[in-house]
């Protein structure tokens, strides 16, 4: 019989390495007293995946990881480069020796609810451990939603995780469906090199909140609120918003950050529009407004309105990847309740860490360090 370890990280992003850090603070000693796997071939969690033209600056940045400072990023440097460098220097000043690749495919317990848990990969390896710290983020479950037609339009459809370069748009109109900083990103990358439209729910969220420390406790206090009561997370950018950028307001004047309204389907040649929806962005926490704050970025078409369009572009966003941990049934009805931040109210043995509230690189570190507190102080 295996002697299980005090716990096994998941995951070697932001989060999985801010935990890892905590337990080595705290005496615990890699690959001994608990162990990370990863499913990437090399250091950077989701960053390694990001197109060339991702830098980092004011609208993409990463928290300084406990213990070792990043050095200030070059802004002409790939962020997939400068942080895969980033995790892998960490993860040697650590001394994690991280497992990878590795693909979970379940956490089940071993004989009981009060068991130790069993990981297993989908290669046939496994660990147990009296507690597992999920630090799976995002990335590897892209949602495309449901679109009348769409299995028969003829043009090409892609997903924000399979962007790479705008010069593969040059020439083709592209709609860009979302509401969120990347499509808005975006819109403004791809309309220089050809003629854009952009499809949201509902108005663009434009805040005229300043993106500063204050706003960021209100985003992360927000997404709390909702996954306390076992909500599911709700839309990134109907908490945070959408910032009053110069180079935004620029671009909503020249029409290329104008949301036409609803996509309703698609054609084998282009889209349909549906109805209008009210003038109300929904916006939750500190993006919360009775108005719209930018009105001249919503002119949607009237119900019906059809547009030809050789590219479909979903930037609609992620889902928490827990599929691995469902045989442990950690859902209710709306979600996953939380006792607090990390901790599943359904089974205590589980630490959920960059999950909706510390889903940004600030929250993942954060959250990462208290589950290290919480494994160091159960297990002392």
């Amino acid at each position: 019989m295996k002697t299980p370890l005090l716990t096994i990280i998941i995951g070697a992003g932001q989060a999985g390495l801010a935990c890892a850090h905590e337990l080595v603070h705290r005496g615990l000693t890699p690959g001994t007293d608990f162990v990370v796997v990863d499913a990437n071939s090399g250091p950077g969690g989701a960053w390694r995946h990001r197109w060339d033209s991702l830098t980092l600056g004011r609208a993409h940045g990463i928290a300084d990881l406990p213990g070792l400072p990043m050095k200030r990023p070059d802004p002409s440097v790939p962020a997939s480069t400068l942080v895969a460098d980033y995790y892998g220097s960490y993860e040697e000043y650590l001394g994690l020796g991280v497992i990878r690749p590795v693909t979970v495919a379940s956490v089940t317990s071993v004989s009981g609810p009060d068991s130790p848990l069993q990981v297993t990969a989908i290669d046939g390896r496994s660990w147990q451990a009296l507690s597992v710290v999920n630090a799976t983020g995002t990335w590897t479950q892209p949602f495309i939603p449901f679109v009348p037609g769409a299995s028969a339009f003829q043009g090409e459809q892609l997903h924000t995780v399979q962007y790479r370069r705008a010069e593969d748009f040059r020439g083709k109109r592209t709609l860009v469906v979302g509401g969120g900083l990347s499509a808005v990103q975006f819109l403004l990358e791809l309309s220089a090199v050809t003629d854009t439209l952009w499809s949201t729910r509902r108005p663009p969220n434009f805040t005229d909140r300043t993106f500063d420390q204050a706003w960021g406790l209100d985003v992360e206090k927000a997404v709390r609120a909702r996954t306390h009561v076992g909500k599911a997370p709700a839309s990134v950018v109907r908490t945070t918003g959408i910032p009053l950028w110069p180079e935004y307001m620029e671009a909503v004047a020249s029409g290329v950050l104008v949301s036409r309204g609803h996509l309703h389907s698609a054609t084998p040649h282009g889209v349909q529009f549906g109805p209008p929806p009210e003038a109300r962005t929904h916006g939750l926490g500190p993006s919360h407004s009775d108005h719209l704050v930018v009105p001249e970025s919503w002119q949607p078409w009237e119900e019906g309105h059809e547009e030809e369009v050789d590219i479909i572009f979903w930037n609609t966003g992620f889902r928490a990847a827990l599929r691995h941990l469902s045989p442990l049934h950690l859902r209710g009805s709306q979600g996953i309740a939380m006792l607090d931040e990390v901790t599943p109210q359904r089974d205590s043995r589980i630490l959920l860490v960059g999950y909706a509230s510390s889903a940004s690189t600030v929250g993942a570190t954060r959250a990462g360090r208290l589950a290290g507190r919480r494994i160091a102080q159960r297990f002392a």
